[in-house]
């Protein structure tokens, strides 16, 4: 059984999520990409061990996650059992039920009937009695809110989620929301979206804000833009980058020679601050106290230990601030 680094608590930083009691790693290991089917279950190991040995806690999955469908749950559970049993109360796991999952009418969306249904599957792959925070993963234009607002707080009443949360939702709806779980006492503390210095939506639809208002945490995914906000893609294309190989979710259209300038302007700026650009990305999103962490996505364990150097310097003059936003579309 694997022992974990004793100093493992002493260089991370942890914020309190919104006015809820759980804090959360400034910095947390997502399992989006590279723990499905299709990526080395060694090296899975080693990145999780890596995280939890530099003070990431939470471990963000959902349903979907792959490919295929429930295979980084199931990957995920093998290296608990294997190696982090004994660390489950040092743990925070969360997952997410609201994309398409399985066929037929009860396999995607927000209704009670699916929301339950996922959690369960979840839990019996990753061997877990409860998961720390069962999030609805996108907003559903025609089940009614208080429907999966009321399925959410069921699952809290039934002990297989200790925390709920809501990803990809606007502000408005938040809004409504909190509302709601706040009347059925439910302890409703994050909101999960994605933001990044080119992604600037939470701020336009009024989730930001809102969040901030209500009192609940934003945790952040997809803080470097799918890696456009690293030096992956300085000097052109790499044959193995994830454009190359995977083309879901960043396509070669988006890399237009107007962002790979911006890119560069940006990564210039960082280099003034001592910084990496991946660095300086996801000190940009910490720099507000009401984010409450960044969801980094990894490929090997020395990106990890890259990145968690973006805690070291959360700070931006204002000057800094507004050199960034003229580069960020």
């Amino acid at each position: 059984m694997y022992t974990a680094n004793t100093t493992r608590y002493e260089s991370m930083t942890y914020n309190r999520c919104g006015k809820s009691g759980l804090k959360l790693p400034a910095v947390s290991l997502g399992l989006w990409h590279n723990f499905g089917d299709n990526s080395d279950y060694n090296n899975m190991v080693d990145m999780c061990k890596t995280a939890f040995d530099n003070g990431i806690t939470h471990f963000d999955l959902a349903n979907n996650y792959g490919p295929a469908d429930g295979a980084a749950e199931l990957n995920f559970g093998k290296i608990l059992k294997e190696n982090f049993m004994n660390y489950r109360d040092e743990m925070v796991i969360s997952t997410k039920a609201g994309y398409y999952m399985w066929p037929g009418p009860y396999g995607d969306w927000g209704s009670r009937k699916y929301l339950i249904a996922s959690l369960d599957q979840s839990l019996k792959r990753m061997g877990l009695e409860y998961v720390d925070i069962f999030y609805h993963h996108r907003m559903d234009p025609e089940t009614p809110l208080e429907e999966t607002m009321e399925a959410l707080a069921q699952i809290v009443r039934s002990g297989k989620a200790l925390y709920v949360g809501i990803s990809n939702y606007d502000g408005p709806t938040l809004e409504r929301a909190h509302a709601i779980l706040k009347e059925l006492h439910v302890p409703f503390i994050i909101n999960q979206n994605r933001y990044n210095i080119f992604d600037r939506t939470i701020e336009k639809n009024g989730l930001k804000e809102k969040s901030k208002e209500v009192g609940t945490g934003i945790i952040c995914f997809s803080p470097l833009a799918q890696g456009l906000l690293t030096d992956r893609y300085l000097n052109g294309i790499p044959e193995d980058s994830r454009i190359r190989t995977d083309g879901r979710f960043l396509k070669e259209g988006q890399l237009t020679e107007e962002k790979l300038a911006n890119i560069k302007a940006l990564n210039e700026i960082a280099k003034r601050r001592g910084q990496t650009l991946a660095e300086m990305a996801l000190a940009w999103n910490l720099k507000d106290d009401y984010i409450t962490s960044v969801i980094i996505g990894a490929s090997r364990s020395s990106q990890i230990l890259d990145n968690i150097k973006a805690i070291e310097n959360t700070t931006f003059t204002e000057d800094e601030l507004k050199e960034i936003d003229k580069y960020s579309i």
